[in-house]
């Protein structure tokens, strides 16, 4: 059984915006051609949406879909909750028919209400009739405890509790800085972040499922490159050795090799990739393996982490080619379901590298908008 939103088809909607033959080409969305579904167990409970300016455009055979949504939800259980991740379909096996997002670091008590927005683009084949444009169902609910809801279609147990580990670090490595320094010292290291977070490079990279990309970009002879590795010393997993096939702008098959020195079995790994220009310019190129990539490994064996992929990397709509290569262990899943995470202390050898988390750019908001105040007040809360 799922909540009691109402689903109107709106069949005739649907064929006029996909017959291809037809001069309409674009209409707005109502909200009852959205479906959100939620089981009658769910910890959340949807209070009101809208769907703004949502619109649907019929491109030849297929339509379109420029969501815009927001929706208010209610805490309905008994246990904090600090992540909530949405899966969004127009069609399951299309190829850009389906999306998610993911809100982490949240704090919503029970009986409070909160809103998520969803903004992404959809395509539906336009022959497809009846029932709703779009349907949202409930991937999962992390609570403050780490427990977990949902049904973990898209792996989002791990993602939200490897963001809800980073965010307890980051907010305890604030809180000492409050209690040590004071507003002043915490107001110093709200300035550092911001300004780091504003000079870091984003490096946009394009993914080759097999085979090599050819573009203009990829110029000068394949060769292999090794990985050199940042070593964490409370890292569970120890990466070994690795190796991508490297041509100007381009990497392919990248694949590193990891020990389990800790006595507990690992069934998730992730590598974080650093490249750097030429220049010695550095930029935070991804992770391997990818989310749905999952290994069985036992205290003191080894695996191989593979991608038959070909990255293509640019910034600023400029190639970046490929001079050295860095690796990292960026985040461990064991068998029981614990995450690790780097700590502060390591982490801060990639501050320049890394993006933020989404614990440390929501409390530089905070700062940002409201002042050192009520930072420390909204530290005070955890």
């Amino acid at each position: 059984m799922w909540s009691n939103v109402k689903t109107l088809t709106l069949t005739a909607a649907v064929v006029l915006l996909g017959a291809a033959g037809l001069h309409a080409q674009d209409a707005a969305i109502p909200a009852g051609a959205v479906n959100i579904n939620l089981p009658d167990n769910s910890p959340l409970a949807l209070k009101s949406f809208t769907m703004a300016d949502s619109r649907a455009t019929a491109r030849g055979a297929a339509l379109a879909l420029d969501l815009h949504m927001s929706a208010t939800l209610r805490n309905n259980g008994a246990n904090r909750i600090h992540g909530v991740t949405l899966r969004v379909v127009a069609q399951e096996v299309t190829l850009g028919g389906k999306g998610s997002v993911t809100y982490p670091s949240l704090n919503v008590g029970p009986g409070e209400t909160f809103q998520v927005r969803i903004d992404m683009q959809l395509m539906r084949p336009s022959q497809i009739t009846g029932g709703p444009l779009v349907q949202v169902d409930l991937d999962g609910v992390l609570f403050q405890d780490l427990s977990f809801f949902g049904p973990d279609r898209l792996n989002s147990r791990r993602t939200m509790t490897a963001c809800e580990m980073e965010a307890q670090r980051d907010r305890e490595y604030f809180k000492r800085i409050l209690a040590q320094a004071g507003r002043a010292g915490l107001q110093r290291e709200m300035l550092e972040s911001m300004a780091r977070q504003s000079e870091i490079s984003q490096l946009a990279v394009s993914v080759k499922r097999s085979g090599r990309a050819v573009t203009s970009a990829a110029t000068g002879s394949e060769h292999d490159a090794e990985f050199a590795f940042l070593k964490f010393p409370d890292s569970p997993v120890e990466p070994l050795k690795g190796s991508a096939r490297i041509s100007g702008n381009e990497a392919r098959a990248p694949r590193i090799e990891v020990r389990n020195r800790s006595n507990r079995p690992v069934k998730y790994v992730e590598m974080g990739w650093i490249v750097s220009d030429p220049s010695g310019k550095q930029y935070m190129a991804g992770s391997l393996p990818s989310a749905d990539s999952d290994v069985i490994l036992p205290p003191g064996r080894s695996a191989r982490l593979l991608q038959e992929t070909t990255l293509n990397f640019s910034a600023k709509g400029q190639p970046v080619n490929v001079q050295n290569m860095v690796g990292f262990v960026n985040q461990v899943e064991f068998a029981d379901g614990k995450i690790w995470v780097p700590n502060r202390q390591d982490n801060a050898m990639l501050l320049k590298v890394l993006p933020s988390s989404a614990e440390e750019q929501r409390l530089t908001d905070i700062y940002r908008k409201r002042g050192v105040d009520a930072l420390a007040a909204e530290l005070g809360k955890f």
